[in-house]
């Protein structure tokens, strides 16, 4: 056996067990099916070592589908030294006539596809970005949690005719007048009282989870790029912290047009022979991403400008940064009114808007030196 010979080894994940298969890199080899082992490190080690002891002069890559187990297994594999790669189950390659779906076909077919170079990879984020991206959720969880509270106390009041007069709602006042409510029946009294608590809790918590994303970003090593990007209109540090911990390191991207194809937000197109139909957007790619900044692209309907907010957010920002931010906001704020003027439906300028926005956001992050992480010591070090 040559020394350069691939061992493709392709695994259906599941939360109990994975189902194994394998081929090697001969025109004629066949795919193998190895069976099922347990989804746990002392499986995947054990797996490897077998595969190691059975063919010694291959290297190993292995290939599964991105999903809820997560990227223990990638890392585990690659920190023994061998090649993993994760695949998005969407981008996989389907035949339109196959209707057979079992774990022992999906694993030959993975092994296959990887041998054929018919995959491309995702990207995998370190674990300190996937914490402070899992922070960056649980806050945006939290919100939405509130919201829910908040509404189902509103449809409560609107039911029985009850109005708040004053302005300020959701303040300590508001809070108070609530306190003071009586409903007619004792079982109502008490469905109040547990949505006032519920809400109170729920403003506790999304406060607790504000401050400590506050201080976990300023400490994590993708904060120069946060703290740049907030040079744009509409992107504050909730939007900032939420858009680089989906999109991880933009540098990896080559053109503007790869990362607005990665978030989903350039058109579909159906073109045949002298007839080109463009659709809606294609929505593929980090759906929270592009929700981010389509909500960070309404800002652009009012008059270009820089407020208070925003000038504090540039102070010791480099000038280059500040230019291009200043640029962007001319520009969209004039796209956006030239868009509407020719009559564009609001929801399709808004997304215009947002793929241009990504494009500026990736042309700042290049003008940030980011420190550079020692694999050994873990250390991070400014580059001379």
């Amino acid at each position: 056996m040559k020394n350069d010979n691939i061992l493709f080894i392709g695994l259906d994940t599941h939360k109990e067990q994975t189902q194994v298969a394998y081929t090697l890199d001969h025109r004629t080899s066949e795919t193998n099916d190895l069976g099922r082992i347990q989804t746990t490190k002392t499986g995947f080690v054990k797996l490897a070592r077998q595969l190691q002891s059975k063919y010694p002069h291959a290297t190993l890559h292995f290939v599964y589908e991105a999903g809820p187990c997560g990227y223990w297994i990638y890392r585990l594999l690659t920190s023994l030294g061998h090649c993993c790669f994760l695949v998005a189950p969407s981008l996989i390659p389907k035949k339109p006539g196959d209707r057979v779906k079992t774990d022992k076909r999906d694993a030959q077919n993975l092994a296959r596809l990887l041998k054929n170079n018919d995959l491309d990879p995702i990207y995998v984020p370190e674990p300190e970005d996937e914490a402070v991206r899992d922070l960056s959720r649980a806050r945006e969880v939290g919100m939405r949690d509130l919201n829910d509270a908040k509404h189902q106390l509103k449809s409560m009041f609107l039911r029985n005719n009850i109005r708040y007069n004053g302005s300020d709602s959701w303040s300590l006042k508001h809070l108070r007048w609530l306190t003071e409510i009586v409903l007619p029946h004792p079982c109502q009294q008490i469905v109040l009282q547990e949505m006032i608590q519920t809400i109170s809790e729920r403003m506790a918590r999304l406060k607790r989870l504000d401050n400590e994303l506050t201080h976990q970003v300023k400490l994590w090593r993708y904060y120069p790029v946060v703290k740049a990007i907030q040079a744009m209109r509409g992107v504050r540090l909730l939007i900032a912290t939420g858009l680089i911990t989906e999109l991880g390191d933009l540098s990896r991207f080559d053109t503007p047009r790869k990362l607005m194809k990665y978030v989903g937000l350039t058109p579909s197109e159906h073109s045949s022979g002298d007839k080109r139909k463009l659709g809606g957007i294609t929505k593929c790619g980090n759906g929270r991403a592009r929700r981010l900044l389509v909500e960070g692209a309404h800002s652009y309907r009012h008059t270009a400008k820089v407020s208070k907010e925003m000038q504090v957010r540039q102070e010791g920002l480099p000038k280059e940064i500040i230019d291009k931010a200043w640029e962007a906001q001319l520009r969209l704020c004039r796209r956006y009114q030239r868009l509407m003027q020719r009559g564009k439906p609001r929801n399709v300028v808004i997304t215009a808007i947002a793929r241009e926005m990504i494009a500026f956001i990736w042309s700042i992050s290049r003008e940030v030196v980011l420190p550079r992480v020692d694999p050994k010591t873990r250390l991070s070090r400014v580059p001379a």
